[in-house]
């Protein structure tokens, strides 16, 4: 018997549509938390250099290679990615990402000597490089369009938080256990996490017979662009950058490498990297605001730990314990960013989000060598929110209009912007930072004239001060405390001068959102 409804399209209930599966998203959760540990891990390692090296006798070139040598090698997983988890699928890929980091973590733990942990680290890196573009990917194939902005919050404030908590997690560690235990951190969580993920996720098919076209010349030509590149900008601030001909040497071939890369890509059937994604200007637009949120990112993560080691003389706990604030901002700002995301249009919420965040952090120019947790406070919140006001909906921008077939690839290029906009904001701040403290020193000595008043009565009593101490020489101490307090000054103006640059970086960011168009409300199916 037939109905005048037969053949008819079946009615969606939108709440029906709307729903999260509950396993899906527990397991969501713990990739999550894999992504989560693999930021933390940089960042603890970051605090705990000079632990490291007391530990294995280390000289100040090769410690600096425990960092370069991950940035490296997980710059160059980054891309690939997308490839891999459509070969493999994100269950397999995920899982022997999260497995692989932490058995290397172990390994890295139990390292005799720098050569072979700079290895290791590579390794690390190089395999756990995938489980972030991977979680960005999940939370946009494998859920509703409509609850995107939700999860990207959450990404949010992880890949924001992991940075700010770094550095307390890792100082704690280092004063109350070992250097061993930066990396031995890992493995239980990390056991875990491939376990679950390994027996509960269930979100795509392997397309094995891709492994089997895996484009080999192509990847070459991949880690050798990218490799360089993180090489050279790590390493430029030290070397002069093109005055040095290794660097420029490197240039040159990191630029070749990548041509050649391109225009192999261009036409292949499955390319390792489709480019092609960059077609979509909600896609390209998010990428670069990507870029230039990393270069804020990861640049007053940087600046304001440096600032309060080297200038306010403060340990790392101390240091974590007063940039707390930008966490705790950032984790009472995500339900608002999530909820704004959803109700309005995440461009302008993620422009929003960067006038905040240039704003505050044009605060923070206004420093001084007295500030301490009160006066970098407010600046802080703002920090915080803004952040994630960008964040959260910078996510469905750059994802939310692809296809979900074509979001892994998408996912692994829009992280990699990521990274190098923060290797690209950190080689330039080191750089102005030096070259502006030598040019302030120079400004404050050419305007130190000792018949001055207030330099000749400062001198004086920096000299009956030392006298008291019983110094053999109070006049040479006294100069000598002149010149320091100078330096530390220059230094600050420095700060200043980049905080100003890091500001006008982000308000000029806010406008590439316009090439941008909203992203279509309403549940979308997920999937492959």
């Amino acid at each position: 018997m037939t109905t005048a409804a037969e053949g008819a399209p079946i009615a969606v209930d939108p709440a029906q549509a709307d729903r999260i599966d509950p396993r899906k998203l527990g397991v969501f959760a713990m990739m999550t938390l894999g992504m989560f540990m693999a930021i933390l891990d940089i960042q603890i390692v970051a605090a705990s250099l000079p632990q490291i090296q007391a530990g294995l006798a280390a000289s100040a070139d090769q410690i600096s290679w425990i960092q370069t040598s991950y940035l490296i090698a997980e710059v160059m997983m980054i891309p690939i990615s997308g490839y891999l988890s459509r070969a493999l699928s994100t269950r397999i890929m995920f899982t022997a990402s999260a497995a692989g980091f932490t058995l290397s973590s172990f390994a890295c733990g139990l390292s005799p000597n720098m050569e072979t942990l700079i290895v290791l680290r590579a390794v690390q890196g190089f395999i756990g490089g995938a489980m972030i573009p991977l979680v960005f990917s999940t939370s946009i194939t494998a859920f509703p369009r409509s609850r995107a902005a939700q999860l990207s919050a959450g990404m949010g404030l992880i890949v924001t938080m992991a940075p700010t908590i770094g550095p307390t997690l890792g100082g704690a560690i280092s004063e109350h256990l070992s250097w061993h235990w930066l990396f031995f951190v890992n493995v239980i969580p990390g056991a875990l996490i491939a376990a679950v993920v390994w027996i509960y996720a269930d979100f795509d098919k392997p397309k094995f017979e891709l492994l089997r076209k895996f484009d080999a010349t192509g990847f070459v030509m991949l880690a050798v662009s990218l490799g360089l590149t993180q090489f050279i900008l790590e390493e430029g601030p030290g070397d002069d950058w093109f005055d040095s001909r290794t660097i420029s040497t490197m240039a040159i071939i990191a630029i070749v490498a990548g041509a050649a890369f391109f225009l192999r890509m261009r036409g292949r059937e499955n390319p390792l990297v489709d480019f092609s994604v960059f077609k979509n200007s909600n896609f390209t637009a998010g990428s670069m605001v990507a870029f230039s949120t990393g270069v804020a990112l990861f640049g007053l993560v940087y600046l304001l730990p440096l600032y309060l080691a080297r200038i306010r003389g403060l340990n790392s706990l101390q240091i974590g314990e007063t940039l707390l604030v930008t966490g705790a901002a950032m984790f009472l700002a995500a339900p608002a960013a999530a909820m704004l995301s959803r109700r309005y249009d995440p461009r302008a919420v993620s422009a929003a989000g960067l006038i905040l965040l240039g704003f505050s952090t044009r605060e923070f120019a206004l420093v001084t060598s007295q500030w301490g947790y009160w006066e970098l406070f407010w600046p802080q919140v703002g920090r915080g929110a803004g952040l994630m006001l960008t964040m959260a909906p910078l996510n469905v921008i750059a994802l939310g209009t692809l296809e979900s077939a074509k979001v892994p690839n998408a996912s692994g290029l829009y992280n990699l912007s990521r990274n190098l906009g923060g290797a690209f904001g950190l080689a330039t701040i080191n750089t102005i930072l030096n070259d502006r403290t030598v040019y302030h020193t120079r400004m404050l000595a050419d305007n130190f004239d000792i018949s001055r008043a207030v330099v000749s009565e400062r001198i004086a009593s920096f000299t009956a001060y030392f006298s008291s101490m019983g110094l053999p020489d109070p006049n040479t101490a006294a100069l000598r405390a002149l010149s320091n307090i100078a330096r530390r000054e220059a230094a600050v103006l420095a700060y200043s001068d980049v905080f100003q640059l890091l500001t006008l970086a982000c308000l000029m960011t806010a406008p590439l959102l316009i090439i941008a168009t909203p992203p279509k409300a309403g549940a979308q199916p997920g999937g492959h």
